[in-house]
């Protein structure tokens, strides 16, 4: 009798097209409200790059209440879904994170947006509720990446660099090299992930990922207590969502305590996994942030600290 194991639950995803000198590309708010000066600096960066910014209504909107929030989740949303569905934009970006993303990820209308065709899509922190809604809803490869109006993005060239690179020329940035080895080793599988308090938050909600399994995970945080960063790595492994994944690149712990305290948690929580870990990739909220697609198949070499993708990003 033959046994089969269980079903990948991480598979490779459509990758968008590439973005050409002239292309449109909308700047949206999912999530926290945008500085005015860091949005102008952002838009200048992009306009720098041959590219045709359109900032979408809301963008500088603060909610009424909340003003946590760039504007009202429906407004958000509705920023969103058309930029999106709008077949002159050829890309859309995220100003920045905070929180808000979740809020609205039940609002927007995924089969007009399946309907839309592919685009490419790049945030991070907050936005990784949406890598997710559109790696389990639209099929599509998302770039983890800067944002236009993060103050890590307008100053930093190497960020600039590389998100560049990879949206115009992705065959040059097939192999991010950073990092050294937590648990030595090599592994092959489809890469995913983003911020884990957010990951570790997704789970229940509706077409939320069931599991890592078969994936590269990347992992990354701001902010948080050693306790709270592993409620939830203990949340995910209680969950079984890390059963069956293939490695984990481990990024920026930015303002969160003492590395070496850290470092002590990951290898605690995620050491036991047996497969290869790689610390210190280099993506997240941090100086010259690295941009990952998820969703593309890759091979992870811990002991050489590199990720190699089987194809670009971008088609």
């Amino acid at each position: 009798m033959t046994r089969t194991g269980p079903a990948p639950q991480v598979q490779p995803l459509l990758r968008p097209r590439r973005l050409a000198p002239g292309a449109r590309v909308a700047v949206v708010a999912p999530s926290g409200p945008v500085p005015e000066e860091r949005l102008l600096a952002g838009l200048d960066v992009l306009r720098g790059w041959d590219l045709d910014p359109v900032v979408a209504p809301h963008v500088l909107d603060r909610h009424p209440e909340f003003d946590y929030l760039a504007g009202t989740d429906a407004d958000r949303a509705a920023d969103l879904q058309s930029a999106w569905c709008d077949p002159s934009v050829d890309a859309v970006l995220c100003a920045r994170g905070g929180y808000g993303a979740q809020r609205i990820a039940d609002l927007l209308d995924w089969p007009a947006m399946r309907a839309a065709g592919p685009k490419v899509f790049v945030g991070f922190s907050d936005i990784t509720a949406l890598h997710e809604a559109f790696a389990t809803r639209l099929g599509l490869v998302t770039l983890h990446g800067p944002m236009a109006a993060g103050i890590d993005f307008i100053k930093n060239a190497r960020a600039q660099d590389h998100l560049k690179a990879t949206l115009f020329a992705p065959e040059t940035v097939r192999t991010l090299a950073s990092g050294t080895a937590l648990v030595p080793g090599r592994a092959r599988g489809v890469t995913l992930g983003g911020c884990l308090s957010l990951l570790a938050a997704d789970l229940g909600t509706p077409r939320a990922r069931p599991s890592a399994r078969d994936g590269l995970l990347c992992l990354e945080d701001v902010g948080e207590e050693t306790y709270r960063l592993d409620r939830y790595l203990t949340q995910l492994l209680r969950a079984g969502w890390l059963d069956g994944v293939r490695g984990l690149l481990l990024g920026s712990w930015e303002r969160c305590d003492p590395y070496d305290r850290i470092r002590a948690l990951l290898a605690d929580r995620l050491g036991g996994l047996g497969v290869p870990v790689v610390e210190e990739f280099g993506f997240g909220h941090c100086e010259g942030a690295l941009t990952v697609p998820f969703g593309v198949p890759a091979e992870l070499d811990a002991c050489a600290g590199t990720l190699t993708l089987d194809e670009p990003a971008l088609r």
